[in-house]
């Protein structure tokens, strides 16, 4: 007898798995109709039909078969009076039937009556959640929290409702009243800015949380988070100033050590940002040779100021007082391997800007005696110096010297750019067949920014070498390179716009259009350059330098002409139109950044 109780409660159980399996695959392709036949016997016969509830109401209410939902949701309501969730799905079942007055009128009613326990309100919250009543889980809190008298209860909760409702007003003020706790600051603090950064998208949303900070600044300012949110909300807009303003006032009110403005002065230089990081510098530097950050502010403030003059418009005074800073720092500290940076930017300052051939030859020079120096810095400083020889008019020393970089270190990133500049002098010579030769050594190189430059000077090399006319051409456009690295823009135009004259036909225009484009940036003249580049995008749209042209309009318009929506179309384009670009995956960072989809 008890064996064959087994057997028929083996069998029940087999059957009852095998219908669950088979409702399930009804209800995941969407067979509501199917399945609801089967979660109606599970639902009857089960002695636990909360198992089957979710599914068979959903499949219900999908096949519009309101009158068994409502009888489904009263009979949870008549067996567990207590659960939030059946009520509230019995106000979406009146809901889905187009009764909405009603279906309010009940969740006003469950509102109204709210029990009280803050962990039976937060059901209530999710259960309206889950019903996709999202104004009521966000009213079952906020009345929660007047029920208990606790204006900090369900922050996070909120939160997380404002995030995913986009509500952004309700967001900003959750998010300030949290951090003016001073316990919770600094685990918030972060965590409001990424959602921020994903919520605000337009100048109207950060000038609304703005206006919020202010005031919260206004009504407490014994708060540190405040204003540093409020730095977060300038840096995100591009108000450095401003932005460094409230940094240096949060240093100079905890009486810190400087770290909080060295890491933002950083962060600045990264975004190339030179003149404010200049200014965040010079306060440390100011603040005394006893602090820490003074030496590395330091040298901090000598590269940014190279950036700033040596990459922008500058005057020759300014240059001679970058040259004098340089040699007041080595100096200071001495001619050691830790200044010699110091060393390589001072002798290129004198040899690109200061004409000063000789000086920096010397300076090089004598960097290498320097002792213990390590081997990549000996490269470097050969590299640099072959390049001032090229300037000085002296290609055989620089063959010879990139020739004993390139020996030294074989198969690594010195020797392949040493192999890489000297390919490049033979190009300025005119001597194509044999840079070309060594540019195709390159292509296959480790780094992918010397393959890639050594793949388009060889490709330029081949494309303009077919006929005699293109040829004599290429070395026209090979001496305008020249004049380009050695720093004179102005003649170089002049040769490039010869050509075309000189040499009609010639298969070199989109090369002159880019190199003229690069030119004007340097010259900061960006209406010129963005001119060049659009005459490539129209006229040589799937060419070599079609990707680049869209890249480098999408830089300018974003970082110097501020026009949000026309860089993010020209980075959108590189993305559709040049997938398979090395400048893709950048293209769409940027797009993405510019979108608002990441932290700037």
């Amino acid at each position: 007898m008890i064996t064959l109780l087994v057997l028929a409660f083996l069998h029940a159980s087999a059957q009852r798995n095998s219908e669950d399996a088979l409702a399930i695959q009804y209800y995941q392709n969407a067979e509501y109709d199917r399945a609801a036949i089967i979660y109606e016997k599970l639902f009857n016969r089960s002695p636990n039909p909360s198992l089957y509830y979710d599914q068979y109401l959903n499949a219900l209410i999908k096949i519009k078969r309101y009158d068994d939902a409502e009888k489904v949701v009263k009979k949870m309501l008549k067996d567990v009076p207590d659960n939030p969730s059946f009520k509230i799905d019995y106000g979406r079942v009146l809901q889905e039937q187009g009764h909405q007055a009603k279906a309010n009128e009940w969740y006003g009613n469950i509102i109204k009556n709210l029990p009280t326990s803050e962990h039976a309100i937060r059901e209530v919250s999710i259960a309206f959640y889950r019903a996709t009543a999202y104004d009521y889980a966000t009213k079952a809190l906020l009345q929660g929290r007047k029920l208990l008298k606790d204006e900090s209860l369900f922050s996070y909760d909120l939160i997380s409702l404002y995030r995913y409702q986009k509500n952004k007003p309700m967001l900003i003020q959750e998010y300030l009243n949290l951090l003016g706790s001073p316990e919770l600051q600094p685990n918030i603090i972060n965590q409001a800015k990424n959602a921020f950064a994903t919520v605000l998208e337009t100048t109207e949303d950060y000038d609304q949380l703005k206006i919020a900070l202010l005031k919260k600044i206004q009504k407490e300012p014994q708060s540190l988070a405040f204003p540093d949110l409020l730095a977060w909300l300038f840096y995100q807009q591009k108000e450095y100033n401003l932005a460094l303003k409230q940094i240096i006032s949060l240093d100079k009110r905890q009486k810190e050590d400087g770290e909080r403005v060295y890491e933002f002065a950083a962060t600045l230089i990264a975004n190339k940002a030179y003149e404010p990081a200049v200014e965040a510098l010079n306060y440390l530097v100011l603040k005394g040779k006893e602090q820490q950050f003074y030496i590395p502010a330091r040298i901090q403030l000598l590269n940014c100021k190279n950036q700033l003059l040596t990459n922008g418009k500058f005057s020759k005074d300014n240059l001679l007082q970058l040259e004098k800073d340089y040699k007041d720092l080595i100096n200071e500290f001495g001619r050691t391997h830790n200044t010699v940076f110091a060393v390589k930017q001072l002798a290129n300052l004198q040899a690109f800007h200061l004409h000063k051939l000789s000086e920096a030859e010397t300076l090089l020079e004598n960097a290498l005696k320097v002792p213990g120096l390590p081997p990549a810095s000996i490269a470097a400083i050969k590299l640099d110096l072959g390049d001032i020889y090229i300037l000085n008019n002296e290609p055989w020393e620089a063959a010879l010297i990139f020739g004993q970089v390139e020996k030294e270190f074989p198969n690594e990133p010195n020797g392949q750019e040493a192999k890489f500049r000297g390919a490049k002098l033979s190009y300025y010579q005119g001597e194509f067949n044999w840079a070309k030769a060594q540019l195709d050594v390159l292509k296959t190189s480790t780094s992918q920014l010397i393959a890639n430059d050594a793949l388009n000077l060889s490709l330029l090399i081949q494309e303009n070498t077919a006929s005699e006319i293109d040829t004599n051409a290429l070395k026209k456009f090979a001496y305008a390179d020249l004049l380009t690295f050695k720093n004179k823009g102005s003649e170089a135009l002049l040769v490039l716009d010869s050509i075309q004259k000189i040499y009609p036909g010639n298969s070199l225009e989109d090369d002159i259009l880019m190199t003229k484009a690069k030119i004007f940036l340097k010259q900061q003249d960006f209406q010129q350059a963005i001119v060049q580049l659009q005459s490539i995008t129209q006229n040589y749209s799937y060419d070599l330098w079609a990707d680049d042209a869209w890249f480098m309009l999408g830089d300018i318009y974003e970082n110097q002409l501020q026009d949000k929506e026309m860089a993010k179309q020209c980075f959108q384009k590189i993305i559709n139109d040049f997938p398979g670009s090395i400048l893709a995956s950048e293209a769409r960072k940027r797009f993405r950044n510019l979108r608002g989809d990441t932290i700037g």
